[in-house]
């Protein structure tokens, strides 16, 4: 018996190398460095959150998806391969901001042509800038993490117009991989017009390969509707891009949380050279054919917040296979 029970602890203590390396490879972590943030599971980078203070504004990238592949363009962060594409340099892999920020009763000694008040989406000379003020200390939970941060929308001249918290969460799902952005906007300063304008918000740009010009590429929406052409400016609660990239098919979708749908519709600014935005503040000026005739404009008095969350799901196969319906809704519950 002694024999036996010493031969079951020395089996035991064999396993113990392999049971610590599947709990490290089943981690999720927030890493805090001065400039970035890695997201990561196990030690596998996820993303990198970029928050310098030359930015215009922080966004994602690289962003892996399965099988360890690049979901979203690189340039311009990094050269063009050859035939990649060089255009729109403001569309940074994944980002969040708004085309025309209007604040009331401040005067913008700099502005972009064709914008009433200050353009975060461009950056061209005048463009906004949104500034990481704050980084909180990262948690994790199973195979959730999450780190709070703080951002301040300043016009051009660097004047402040709005607060901004902002959660950013990692949920590992095995193959399937989830970011969450949680939004809140403060106008601590003075009353806010978010304008009419297709230019916004939550946007990406995915990787040239799954264009769907150019590349093997397709757009979809939670309705089914396919293409460029069916699903630009149309309200829908997600929309995917998704296409094959090295011999496998992968996906991109954002999610929209249908909890602020009726103060906030989504429309989408979704195009076949890669683009896939979804825009809450666009209305008939934007050209949306689901916005027609509406001009009521999002406005925020002093003091009022807007609250906004989005999902960016990385996924296999296209949006059926990757199953993004029903993460759509998983996401929403993980509010609750």
């Amino acid at each position: 018996m002694a024999r036996s029970a010493a031969f079951m602890i020395l089996a035991f203590l064999t396993m113990l190398p392999s049971v610590c390396l599947a709990d490290e490879i089943s981690h999720v972590a927030i890493e805090n460095h001065q400039d970035y943030l890695d997201f990561r599971i196990g030690k596998d980078l996820v993303t990198r959150y970029h928050i310098r203070k030359d930015v215009a504004k922080p966004y994602f990238w690289p962003v892996y998806g399965p099988h360890g592949t690049a979901m979203t363009r690189s340039w311009p962060m990094e050269k063009a391969p050859p035939g990649g594409s060089t255009d729109h340099p403001h569309q940074k892999s994944v980002w969040f901001c708004h085309g025309d920020v209007i604040p009331e009763g401040i005067s913008l000694k700099t502005k972009v042509r064709g914008v009433e008040g200050v353009d975060f989406w461009s950056e061209g000379a005048g463009h906004g800038r949104i500034v990481c003020m704050k980084v909180g200390e990262s948690k994790t939970e199973k195979n959730h993490a999450w780190v709070k941060t703080e951002n301040q929308w300043q016009t051009a001249d660097g004047v402040p117009v709005l607060e901004e918290k902002r959660v950013l969460h990692l949920y590992d799902f095995g193959e399937t991989r989830l970011l969450v952005v949680d939004i809140d906007l403060e106008a601590s300063y003075t009353g806010i017009t978010f304008g009419d304008t297709k230019e916004g918000s939550f946007g990406v740009r995915v990787n040239d390969l799954i264009r769907e010009e150019k590349g093997n590429g397709k757009i979809e929406n939670a309705e089914g509707k396919v293409g460029e052409k069916n699903c630009w400016g149309r309200l829908s609660h997600w929309c995917d891009y998704s296409g094959t990239i090295d011999g496998q098919t992968v996906g991109i979708a954002i999610l929209v949380d249908h909890l602020y749908w009726s103060t906030d519709p989504t429309c989408w600014h979704v195009r076949g050279y890669g683009l896939m935005a979804a825009n809450p503040f666009g209305r008939v000026k934007s050209g949306f054919p689901d916005m027609r005739g509406s001009t009521d404009l999002v406005k925020l008095a002093k003091g009022e917040h807007l609250t906004l969350r989005y999902g960016v799901l990385l996924h296999p196969g296209d949006a059926k296979e990757g199953k993004v319906s029903e993460f759509h809704e998983r996401f929403v519950k993980l509010k609750k």
